[in-house]
Parts: C-alpha cells; sequence; structure tokens
C-alpha cells in the first residue's frame, strides 16, 4: 500500500530535531549501540559482494576448491554476524523508541494540565487530541522505523556508490545517469501525489465530520424524514473522496514500480558494456560479477532513503505541534499562601495536622494561620476576556459565610465569568477579590481551588465506578463518607436500584445514565469534599422539579456556614439567597432579597412575573 506523504512540511526543521534529539539524548548510549550495529550489518552485506570479486578470480577460475571453500566458509560467518546484527538494532531501536513516545506522552500531559484554562478556551477538543493520537503516532512510527532505516539506507548507498566507483569508474556512468532518472522522477511523482493526497484527506475529514452529524442527529433526521436527501449528500461526497483517492494512489503506485523497472534496465545496460569490457579486457571476470550485484542493489536502498526522507519531515511536522503545545506558557501561580489542614482544639486554637479534620486555616508565609471560613468580596472587578472588550464593569459584591449569593441575568451578561474569576481561571483586568480578608492573586492555585467546589450544567463523568466518581471530589473518602454525600445529593435512591450499586461501571460520560441522575452524582461529588464555598452554575437545569425541590432539602445541610454562589435560570431556585445580583451586560444593575426586588418592581420584577424573558 502506497505510504501518504501528503503532511505539512514543518515550520522550523531544526527546532522540531533538535527537540527530538533531547529525548534521544536520554538514551544516547543505546543508540549509539544501535548505529554501530546497523554500520556491522551494512558493512557485512557490502564486504560481502565485494568478496565475490576475490572469489572468482583466485578459488573459482584457478578451480582452487579447498581455497573456495575456506572464502565461503568466511563469507557464512559474516553474512551470520550481518543478521545477528540486524536482528539486534531493530529490537534495540523498538524498545528505545517506546521508551522515548512514553516520556514524550507523559511530558506533553503534564504540561497540558499545567496549561491555563484560556488555552483550552481558543482550541478545539479534537485540535488537542490530534497532538497525542495523529502527531504522536507519526512521531512513533518514525522512531520504529524510519530512524533506522534511514540510517541503514543511506550508508548502504553511500557504501554501494563507493564500491561502485572502486570497481569501475567508467561503468559507473551508466549507473549515475539512471540514478538521475530515478531521482527525477521521484521528485515529480511526489510532488503531483501530495496535492492529491492532500485533497484526499481534506475529502476524508469532510466525510468524517458529516458521518458523525449524522449518527449524533439520527433521532431530529428521522423526524423530519431526511434520509434521502442525507444519503444523497453521503453519496456526492464519498463519491468525491474516490476520485481524489484514485488520483493520489495512481501517482503514488507508480513510484516503486518505476524505479524497479528503471533498475532493471540499469542492470541491463551495465550488464552488457560490462560485458563488452570483459571481452576487451578492461575489467576481470570477478571484477563484472561483484559490481552487478552492486548495480544490483543500488536501488533500494535509493528508494528506501527518498521514502524516509519524506516521511521522517512529516513526523517532524507533527514533533513541532507537539513541541508548539509543550512551549506553550503555563499557567502563572505567584501565590505564596498555602491551605492547611488544621485541629482545632476546645479552646479555639488551631494547629497544623496531616489527617483530614473538615476544618482549614490559610498558612501565612510568616508562620500566622487564618481561619478558612469562606468570606468572599469583590472590590471595584473590572475584566474583559481580550482588551478590547470589557466583560465585568466595576463589579463591587460580598458574601459573607453561610451567605447564599445569586446571580441572574441574560446570557453574555457576565454571571460565569465572576465564577471563573472566583476559581482564578482568569485574573481581574483591575480591581481585586479577596477571599477570609487574603487577595486571592496572593494564595496559590491548587489551594484556592481547593477550598471551593463547582457543580455546572454540563456534567463530566469519568470511567470507573459510581463510587470512584463521587470520590473524585476528596480521594481520600471512605465508602462511609460516599455514601453519605449521595444521600446529602438525594442520589442514593437511584443508586442502590442499579445492579452493582455503587460500584456501577460507567463508560462514555456516563451514557447508561439520565441527564439528571448524571447531575446528582455531580452535585455528590461536591458534597463530599463540603468545601467552605460552593458554586452552582445552573446545577439542577436538569432535574425535574420534584427531585429539585429534594435537593435543595439536601443542600441546606451542605450549605450550612458555608458560601454559596447560584447561577440559575428558574428563579424558584434563588428565592431564599441572602442577597440577588441582577445583571446586565457586565454590571450590576439590581441587588437585594427576593422580595425586595419583587417589591421595587424593576428587572427582577419583569422577570419573576413572566413580562420579561431570560436570554
Amino acid at each position: 500500500m502506497a505510504r501518504y506523504f501528503g503532511y505539512k512540511r514543518p515550520k522550523d526543521t531544526k527546532k522540531a530535531l533538535k527537540a527530538i534529539f533531547h529525548y534521544l539524548g536520554f538514551h544516547k548510549w543505546m543508540l549509539a549501540l544501535v548505529i554501530l550495529l546497523i554500520v556491522i550489518s551494512t558493512g557485512a552485506n557490502i564486504t560481502g559482494t565485494y568478496l565475490l570479486k576475490p572469489i572468482i578470480n583466485r578459488y573459482i577460475i584457478p578451480g582452487d576448491a579447498k581455497g573456495l571453500l575456506k572464502a565461503l566458509i568466511l563469507m557464512g560467518i559474516m553474512y551470520g554476524c550481518g543478521v545477528a546484527a540486524t536482528y539486534g538494532y531493530t529490537q534495540l531501536m523498538v524498545h528505545t523508541s517506546q521508551k522515548v513516545i512514553r516520556e514524550i506522552r507523559r511530558d506533553l500531559f503534564r504540561h497540558m494540565q499545567k496549561l491555563p484554562v484560556s488555552y483550552f478556551d481558543t482550541h478545539t477538543h479534537g485540535e488537542l487530541m490530534s497532538r497525542f493520537t495523529n502527531d504522536v503516532d507519526t512521531v512513533q512510527e518514525a522512531l520504529n522505523n524510519s530512524f533506522s532505516l534511514m540510517i541503514q539506507s543511506f550508508l548502504m548507498l553511500t557504501g554501494t556508490i563507493t564500491m561502485l566507483l572502486v570497481l569501475s569508474v567508467r561503468l559507473s556512468v551508466v549507473v549515475f545517469l539512471f540514478l538521475a532518472l530515478m531521482i527525477a522522477f521521484i521528485r515529480y511523482n511526489s510532488r503531483r501525489s501530495k496535492a492529491y493526497f492532500n485533497r484526499q484527506q481534506e475529502c476524508l475529514g469532510d466525510i468524517n465530520g458529516f458521518v458523525e452529524e449524522m449518527v449524533a442527529g439520527q433521532k431530529v433526521e428521522k423526524v423530519f424524514n431526511h434520509e434521502a436527501a442525507d444519503f444523497e449528500i453521503f453519496c456526492r461526497k464519498n463519491e468525491e473522496l474516490r476520485r481524489a483517492s484514485t488520483k493520489a494512489l495512481t501517482y503514488a503506485s507508480m513510484t516503486i514500480p518505476t524505479v524497479v523497472s528503471l533498475s532493471y534496465i540499469n542492470y541491463a545496460a551495465s550488464a552488457c558494456i560490462g560485458g563488452l569490457f570483459a571481452i576487451s579486457g578492461i575489467v576481470d571476470l570477478g571484477t563484472l560479477a561483484s559490481y552487478l550485484v552492486y548495480v544490483r542493489q543500488s536501488a533500494m536502498p535509493f528508494n528506501q532513503f527518498t521514502q524516509q526522507v519524506n516521511f521522517l519531515l512529516a513526523a517532524l511536522s507533527g514533533a513541532e505541534r507537539i513541541f508548539e503545545m509543550m512551549d506553550e506558557p503555563m499557567e502563572v501561580d505567584e501565590g505564596t499562601i498555602k491551605l492547611t489542614n488544621v485541629h482545632i482544639s476546645e479552646d479555639d486554637r488551631m494547629a497544623p495536622c496531616e489527617d483530614y479534620t473538615g476544618d482549614f486555616a490559610w498558612t501565612c508565609p510568616d508562620g500566622r494561620l487564618i481561619p478558612l471560613k469562606g468570606d468572599v468580596r469583590f472590590d471595584h472587578v473590572t475584566f474583559g476576556y481580550t482588551p478590547k472588550k470589557t466583560i465585568l464593569k466595576d463589579i463591587s459584591l460580598y458574601a459573607k459565610p453561610g451567605q447564599k449569593i445569586a446571580f441572574v441575568g441574560s446570557t453574555g451578561a457576565g454571571k460565569t465569568t465572576i465564577i471563573q474569576l472566583i476559581n482564578r481561571f482568569y485574573d481581574v483586568t483591575d480591581g481585586r477579590i479577596t477571599y477570609d480578608g487574603l487577595d486571592v492573586r496572593d494564595i496559590k492555585k491548587d489551594d484556592l481551588r481547593r477550598s471551593l467546589s463547582m457543580v455546572i450544567q454540563d456534567t463530566h463523568l469519568f470511567s470507573g465506578t459510581i463510587a470512584d466518581n463521587i470520590r473524585y471530589g476528596r480521594l481520600d473518602a471512605t465508602d462511609e463518607d460516599v455514601e453519605a454525600a449521595a444521600k446529602v445529593a438525594n442520589a442514593d435512591s437511584f443508586i442502590r436500584r442499579l445492579p452493582d450499586g455503587y460500584q456501577t461501571v460507567l463508560h462514555s460520560d456516563g451514557g447508561n445514565l439520565s441527564q439528571g441522575q448524571r447531575q446528582l452524582l455531580s452535585i455528590a461529588r461536591a458534597a463530599i469534599s463540603r468545601p467552605p464555598v460552593l458554586i452552582l452554575d445552573e446545577a439542577t437545569s436538569s432535574i425535574d422539579t420534584r427531585t429539585e425541590r429534594l435537593i435543595e432539602k439536601g443542600m441546606d445541610a451542605l450549605m450550612n456556614n458555608r458560601t454559596v454562589f447560584v447561577i440559575a435560570h428558574r428563579l424558584s431556585t434563588v428565592r431564599n439567597s441572602k442577597a440577588i445580583l441582577v445583571l446586565e451586560q457586565g454590571e450590576i444593575i439590581e441587588r437585594g432579597s427576593h422580595d425586595e426586588l419583587v417589591g421595587a418592581k424593576g428587572r427582577y420584577y419583569k422577570l419573576y412575573t413572566g413580562q420579561f424573558e431570560l436570554e
């Protein structure tokens, strides 16, 4: 099957090579051994061919059977060493390349975890996943095969050409003429096939995207009886892919047969001219025999080297994309204040401890311990995702421990942005946010986020058991803690009705559960960590009204003495909030309790009475 060379070439080949060699450098002694074995393997092959000359001239033509036997034994030993070296370097290269790929994947994943949220907001999931799949696979294939094969082909081609010149400079003119023809054909054919392979990849991506849309939208397709029209579109895209693939493979499949045919013609021409030289006494018979074998084997390393150069460039292009991601600046964290488990004595004194107690304190660089209460305040905060567009304009608000603060407003008003700033997914442009009197920028990000728990509308469950997914909120939680959290979230009853209960294995983001059940597990995950600050971003949007009321009763216990931020479109879920903030275009236009806002008969009143709808 023809190999695809339609990848984009690397923008900076030297930089990509330097990055690859950085990882190969960790295994330099193993690679040195691989190169040594390749030299032995190639040397045995080239030397064995040259030995035909003395064997024919010294033993076969004179009829020296004893000398011939010794020469053949020597040749056999030499070829045996070559075979052993070939086996050795292929096995060593496989093991070394897999270690290098493991290290690249490890470092890529570790770096990805430290990238800021803004990076993921500006790159698609498919684009990021292609780094771990397509690009890593391309580099792996190159290290497994291309690295050693290129060295071997280069040494073989260089050695063969050298020996051709050593044996006969006159005959080599014919060989070099045909090699020039091969180079010209391969360059021409590669350019044509590359263009069609690029078109093939575009058509393939188009048809894959269409099929993915149809699979995801099967219900809609059937409801509107759109099967015939969609089938017609698929057939058209499929035909475009067929035409592009046919042209691409037509050119690609010509390369090897054409090169082989030219090598046959080269061999025939060299044999005819060499025969005339032998008759004329210009070359001896042993030289001619050895020379013709070199001519016969010259095409293969040349063809291999050309193909591997193209494939290596494709791998370097993939490596460049991998290392571009690894060069992305990591999330900056200049915080120095840490979160510490503390034990509170009867006289209210705090002492740091290693065990989980449910009580925490902020540890300042000077050793001071500040109790973690959950007092969050915005002081004239201004923020924009880009300098040209401001999202939040001079926002000031406060939430004392145990208070429930609700945000209401149209889509794009800035509700979720406020939540992102509390988590420090982004930092404020102007103003400041304080947490228990501390500027959040002075708190280490990991410790800040450990003090918060969040339930969002788009739930995400991981592969594993239900118990594992709930325990994700606190990894050292016991089975009793898991069940207690599930009861708080009102998830215990449906979990126990499942065949394996808490040990039920979830796949595909909890695809075997309803949306409401997945949301209940997300709430249980937040409940198990018992954070001082709880963020609910449309947390009950996928749950029916009856279940919502039951959850709210359980959430009351969870929210006791805890600061809660709520974003909700259902105004019934925010009625009991201490304060409701109505946002519009990044500004707070109303604030107060439910009764106060209804009495004011402003925007909230219109929302509540149905005179105005959220968009």
